[in-house]
């Protein structure tokens, strides 16, 4: 009985650590938050009076906060004045340091470098990114993947099979002795027919219960989803888990997610009479009111010619963006077509800023001279924006977007993983195209608007398809939600991630191939879990039957049986910590590139 009893503690101990080290890495993240804060005291007039140092709990949202170079940001906030470098790695796990000036957001728990930073509070308490991450990952724990449904299935069946079995045991050795059927040197000492059949009857019972099976899935689980928060993966439950481990096609939204997201205008040309500075200012003021990055790159290189007298090179237009908007124009009736561009009027002239389809919906003419220069830009994989006054074309802009350094090698890893990678975008067909040959991309789906994504992804699905989507932005959300697996990148929209199945903190294209690793491996490794569980119960039920006891003269004391029930137990929670040994896919090895 004693040792029944230590078999049975070391397999809930064994549970109880697979529990626990899954949760490590989250404690630790809240471990780095520091415990103070230096609040800013302003008067009635907004002017900084004084400081006061704080406990971190009793920060509310619109404090102003100081942090002093060398220690932690107390809260999810904004830099509302200074410069500094912000060492992120502890939550995207990215080691290099991250720039911020002001109107710049900080995370809570990361340290602040170099430089004095005044923030402003935005986020506490539930709402802050630490707390998010806590809360996806227990949610992800305590959720049931599919397969689990399976082993509730088997043991829902099983259970009454086994006492069926049992009762058929006792029933079978008691008939066989009292028949006859077998000599009466076989009973041990002191004991007769009915509590002999009894002893196989328990052993058959305690040697046979599931709980091996029902520990199969989750502590698999567990274990996996706090190595993914350890490699800057966040995993929202086991359903999402095991549909990562059957993708068989990867949509890629472009602008933000194969590119850096930071667009830059590399050149402009003026049609008309008109000079470039005043034709940039009437552009910028018309994308004033957009947030698309394009626009964002228009106002930025436009705030530039003419602050500077002089067009700014990709360097030049680091952190330019500004909220000074004295030197723009007053624009009326604004109105974003998705896909298309932006229309308004400045000066009673009305202003069209967009792509071809923009322009030929709204009947304006391109030039020959324009055809050709959009061409060259497109076959360099640049984005051409047209420029209309009162329906006639006067101008056009370029615009680059970088490609991340790490896509076309991630693109080449998914294809060795047998994944088929697509790239979906609203750019035309031209630079499309430019763009999907440079990164190896076969199938592309171009001049898609925000709405069409996600009627692409359910096209993918209908030959039953397993489609997984990695996009950023809030035009990507519709169709994160209706991919089988949605993977929003971190430096991307509340609202993208939100839809998500998969967060990817680092904002690097090689979690992709991490996450859908990490489901391969984790299920083969439920699976190795079933065929301990089940495997150890086809082989032993037999032998707590007494079916080679007339042979072999071996039996299965009930405590034998215990002890053997629990090192199953033993056997699969040792089996599910051995995921803690997971590694991320070295792409060189994925690639089978050999480095000299």
């Amino acid at each position: 009985m004693g040792q029944q009893i230590w078999m049975y503690w070391l397999h809930l101990y064994l549970e109880v650590v697979a529990k626990g080290k899954t949760s490590n890495a989250i404690k630790k993240l809240l471990e780095l938050a520091p415990t103070t804060a230096l609040l800013l005291i302003t008067d009635a007039d907004g002017k900084h009076v004084g400081e006061k140092e704080i406990d971190a709990q009793l920060i509310q949202r619109s404090d102003m906060l100081k942090v002093y170079p060398g220690s932690k940001v107390p809260a999810d906030g904004t830099v509302v004045w200074g410069s500094s470098h912000v060492n992120e790695s502890m939550i995207t796990g990215e080691s290099a340091p991250v720039s911020k000036e002001v109107g710049g957001t900080v995370i809570g728990g990361t340290l602040n470098l170099n430089g004095a930073l005044h923030i402003q509070v935005t986020k506490v308490g539930s709402d802050a990114a630490l707390s998010q991450i806590v809360r996806l990952v227990e949610t992800a724990q305590m959720a049931k993947a599919p397969i689990q449904k399976f082993a509730d299935y088997i043991a829902s069946v099983f259970v009454p099979v086994v006492v069926a079995l049992a009762f058929v045991t006792w029933l079978g050795w008691y008939l066989a002795g009292v028949l006859g059927a077998y000599p009466e040197d076989w009973l041990p000492p002191a004991s007769n027919h009915f509590v002999f059949a009894l002893m196989f009857a328990i052993s058959v019972l305690v040697i046979a219960c599931p709980c091996a099976l029902g520990l199969a899935t989750p502590t698999a689980i567990m274990v996996a989803t706090g190595i993914g928060a350890t490699h800057g993966v966040l995993i929202k439950g086991g359903d999402a888990l095991e549909r990562a481990q059957k993708v068989q096609c990867v949509v890629f939204d472009k602008t933000g997610t194969l590119t850096k997201g930071k667009p830059s205008v590399t050149s402009a040309k003026v049609l008309s009479d008109m000079q470039l500075g005043d034709f940039l200012r009437v552009v910028a003021s018309a994308e004033a009111s957009s947030e698309h990055p394009l626009a964002r790159a228009v106002v930025d290189y436009a705030y530039h010619f003419h602050f500077f007298g002089e067009l700014p090179t990709n360097m030049d237009m680091q952190g330019l963006r500004t909220k000074n908007t004295a030197w723009l124009l007053t624009s009326s009736k604004f109105e974003a077509l998705p896909g298309k561009g932006v229309r308004c009027s400045i000066d009673g002239t009305d202003i069209l800023v967009g792509n071809r389809k923009l322009m030929s919906e709204d009947g304006v003419s391109i030039p020959s001279v324009a055809e050709d220069y959009l061409k060259d830009m497109e076959q360099h994989a640049r984005t051409g924006i047209l420029v209309a006054f009162d329906k006639r074309l006067v101008g056009m802009l370029a615009i680059s977007d970088p490609l991340k350094r790490e896509a076309a090698v991630v693109i080449e890893g998914l294809k060795k993983m047998g994944i088929h990678p697509i790239m979906v975008t609203g750019d035309n067909w031209t630079t499309a195209q430019a763009v999907a040959q440079e990164l190896g991309i076969e199938d592309v789906k171009a001049e898609v608007i925000p709405a069409g994504k996600a009627e692409t992804i359910r096209s993918l699905q209908k030959d039953g398809t397993m489609v997984a989507m990695v996009g950023d932005g809030i035009n990507d959300s519709p169709a994160l939600a209706a991919a089988d697996v949605g993977m929003a990148i971190g430096a991307g929209t509340d609202i993208a991630i939100e839809a998500a199945d998969y967060v990817l903190m680092r904002n690097n294209l090689e979690d992709v191939i991490t996450a859908i690793d990490l489901s391969r491996k984790t299920f083969a490794r439920i699976r190795l879990n079933y065929i301990f569980a089940m495997g150890y119960n086809i082989l032993a039920i037999p032998l707590a039957a007494g079916l080679f006891f007339p042979f072999l003269k071996i039996s299965l004391p009930p405590w034998v049986s215990g002890a053997a029930m629990a090192l199953s137990s033993v056997s699969v929670v040792c089996s599910s910590l051995l995921l803690r040994r997971y590694r991320q896919p070295r792409l060189t090895e994925i690639l089978d590139i050999k480095i000299q």
